[in-house]
Parts: structure tokens; C-alpha cells; sequence
């Protein structure tokens, strides 16, 4: 894990695997999730098929953006779950 700073304005890096649901196909939710909550998104590793697609993520910016992008990611119907570190 990346980290800058302290606190809530502390750079972070977190690994995330994602699991999109085929309704979101189409939708371009990582260039959204960048927009929206100012963190950068790097994509790892990603598999897309009809029915759905994953997603390895890597996800930097502050530790309250980061939080609020998961949470919105969950909210859109994406299944997160962290990756531990090695």
C-alpha cells in the first residue's frame, strides 16, 4: 500500500478485484469513478465477457476518496473486495 501524509488527505494505493454485472457493460464507471471522486484508477488485470467482466484495480488518491469511490462502486452494483498485500 502506497501512503503520503497523514490523515484522511494521505495518498493511498489499494488493490481491489471487481466484479461487474453485464447491465454495466456499456458504462464507462472507471473513467466516472476518476471524474467523479478524483482518484486515479489503474487497471492491472480485466477479463470482459457477455455476461459480466473483472476487473484487477489499483486505486490512488486521498484515504476519504478512495473510501467514497468503493462505496460508490457498490452502490452501482459492482462487487469490491480488497486484495490483501503481499
Amino acid at each position: 500500500m502506497l501512503a503520503s501524509g497523514v490523515g484522511q488527505n494521505a495518498i493511498v494505493g489499494r488493490r481491489f478485484h471487481l466484479t461487474l454485472p453485464h447491465h454495466l457493460g456499456d458504462e464507462p464507471v472507471l473513467y466516472a469513478l476518476g471524474k467523479r471522486f478524483e482518484v486515479v484508477p489503474n487497471v492491472r488485470r480485466a477479463s470482459i465477457e457477455e455476461a459480466g467482466a473483472w476487473v484487477i484495480l489499483e486505486v490512488s488518491g486521498s484515504e476519504a476518496a478512495v473510501d467514497a469511490a468503493v462505496s460508490w462502486l457498490s452502490e452501482q452494483g459492482v462487487r469490491v473486495e480488497r486484495m490483501d498485500e503481499d
